[in-house]
C-alpha cells in the first residue's frame, strides 16, 4: 500500500513521451528531459525526505501536520503553514495542467485512429484538440466534486483507480519498450540510430515488471485476515483492475487484435517512414 500512495506521488514523469509529439526539436529536448527527470527525483524526492527525516524526530511525526510545515516551524520561518499551503496549490495546479494536457492528447490520438468518437479529433486554428479539451474538463471537474459529496466512497475510490491505473500504465511501458528493443535487433537495425537508448537494458524493463505486478496484485493484502475479509478495502484497492481488464478484453474481442511476433512489428509507420526518406533524401543532397 505504500508503494502504491508513493508510486502515485511519482506517476506523470512518463509523460514527456507524450510530450515529444508537440515539443520543439523532440530529437535532442526529449532525451535530455528524460535524463534529468532521473536526477530531479533523486533531489527534490528523495532529498527531502532525507532532510526531513534528518530534522523531524520520529516521534514527532504524524498525519495531523505536514512535515515540511514542521521543519520551517524548527527553521523559526513564520506562517509556516500558509507558504506550504502556498507551495502545494502550485503544485496540485501543475499536476491537473498535466493531467489536462495528457488527457486530452490521448483522447485525440485515439479519435484519430479510431478507437475513440471522431468528434474528439477536431482542433482548433491553433492545433489544440478543444473537444477532447472540453471533454476531459467536464469529467475533472465532475471528479473533483467527488471530493466534496462523497469523499469516503466515491472519491476514494477514484483515488484507488488513478494510483492502480498508473501502475498498468508503467507495466505496459515495461513490457512495450522490451519487445520493442527486441524487435528493432531482430529486425537488423543499428541501434546507434537511436536518438535516446535506455539504461540497463534488459534488466530495466524486466525489473520495472516485476515490482509493478507486485504492487498491482500485492497492495490490498492487509485486507485478507485470518479470520476475516474486509470487502470494502479489497473492493477499494482493486476496483481499478477489474476496469482494465474488461475493456482491455473488448477492445482486444472488438478488433480481433493479437501479439505481433518481434519480427512483424512496425517501427517505422507509413508517415515516419515518408519523413524518414525525406529526410535522408536531403541529408545525401
Amino acid at each position: 500500500m505504500v508503494f502504491l500512495i508513493a508510486g502515485f506521488s511519482f506517476q506523470g514523469t512518463e509523460l514527456v513521451g507524450i510530450a515529444a509529439g508537440e515539443s520543439e526539436d523532440p530529437e535532442k529536448n526529449i532525451p535530455k528531459a528524460v535524463n534529468t527527470i532521473f536526477w530531479r527525483i533523486i533531489v527534490f524526492y528523495l532529498g527531502t525526505i532525507f532532510v526531513v527525516g534528518a530534522i523531524i524526530p520520529y516521534m514527532e511525526a504524524g498525519v495531523n501536520t505536514s512535515p515540511f510545515t514542521m521543519v520551517f516551524e524548527k527553521a523559526g520561518i513564520a506562517a509556516a503553514a500558509f507558504l506550504m499551503n502556498a507551495v502545494i496549490l502550485t503544485s496540485v495546479l501543475s499536476c491537473g495542467n498535466s493531467g489536462m494536457y495528457a488527457s486530452s492528447r490521448t483522447l485525440y490520438a485515439m479519435a484519430k485512429e479510431g478507437k475513440a468518437p471522431k468528434f474528439l479529433a477536431k482542433v482548433n486554428s491553433r492545433g489544440v484538440p478543444i473537444n477532447a479539451l472540453i471533454l476531459t474538463t467536464i469529467v475533472a471537474s465532475a471528479c473533483f466534486l467527488t471530493g466534496l459529496y462523497a469523499e469516503i466512497t466515491v472519491y476514494v475510490w477514484l483515488i484507488a483507480v488513478s494510483g492502480l491505473a498508473g501502475f498498468v500504465s508503467w507495466l505496459g511501458i515495461a513490457v512495450c519498450h522490451y519487445r520493442f528493443r527486441k524487435a528493432y535487433i531482430a529486425q537488423g537495425r543499428d541501434l546507434t540510430n537511436l536518438r535516446y537508448k535506455a539504461k540497463l537494458f534488459h534488466f530495466g524493463p524486466i525489473i520495472a515488471f516485476i515490482l509493478c505486478t507486485i504492487v498491482i496484485l500485492g497492495q490490498g493484502l492487509t485486507y485478507f485476515q485470518a479470520d476475516k475479509i474486509d470487502w470494502s478495502g479489497v473492493i477499494s484497492s482493486y476496483i481499478g483492475l477489474p476496469i482494465f481488464l474488461l475493456l482491455w478484453i473488448i477492445h482486444k474481442r472488438r478488433h480481433n487484435t493479437k501479439l505481433v511476433n518481434i519480427m512483424e512489428v512496425d517501427l517505422y509507420n507509413t508517415i515516419n517512414q515518408e519523413i524518414l526518406d525525406i529526410v535522408q533524401s536531403e541529408n545525401v543532397g
